[in-house]
């Protein structure tokens, strides 16, 4: 079971996971503007990064959920579509920005959020994860995007 739970319950894995996330944007995406995350377990890791960075955080959504108006991108799943969302004014051309997730799996909410990304116009410096399980491939599919995980399975 990969399961992020017990990071969540103890404050000192929490900030070593945070730390990391944060080394790795300090050294390798200085220019960030924006850290975009992903529903739902994205919103418990991004927010945290922003904050350390002075940048801010943007939610990428299942559809529905956000008020306003939004931009959306449709998506395969294995069984079924999906549909992710972000606010028409989150994101604006050129902002440069880093996704990020707890988990990369197939990567097809990833991909989708990239989409919705290049909709707006944004400059994706890359994707974040906490754990990569690398026997699905994932990674694959996020080509030519950087995918930086902190764990792989």
């Amino acid at each position: 079971c990969r399961d992020i739970c017990p990071i969540l319950k103890d404050p000192a894995a929490l900030t070593a996971v945070t730390d990391l996330f944060e080394e790795h944007v300090r050294k390798n995406h200085p220019q960030v503007d924006l850290i975009v995350g992903l529903d739902a377990r994205g919103f418990l890791f991004g927010p945290l990064l922003a904050q350390r960075l002075g940048v801010g955080f943007v939610l990428v959504r299942k559809i529905g959920k956000l008020p306003g108006s939004t931009v959306s991108v449709a998506y395969d799943l294995e069984y079924g579509k999906a549909e992710v969302e972000v606010q028409e004014d989150g994101v604006a051309p050129g902002q440069k920005v880093l996704l990020i997730d707890d988990l990369l799996a197939t990567g097809g909410t990833l991909c989708a959020a990239c989409e919705l990304m290049k909709k707006q116009q944004a400059d994706i410096l890359g994707c974040m994860v906490v754990i990569e399980l690398k026997e699905l491939n994932g990674i694959d599919k996020l080509k030519p995007h950087q995918v930086f995980s902190l764990l792989q399975y």
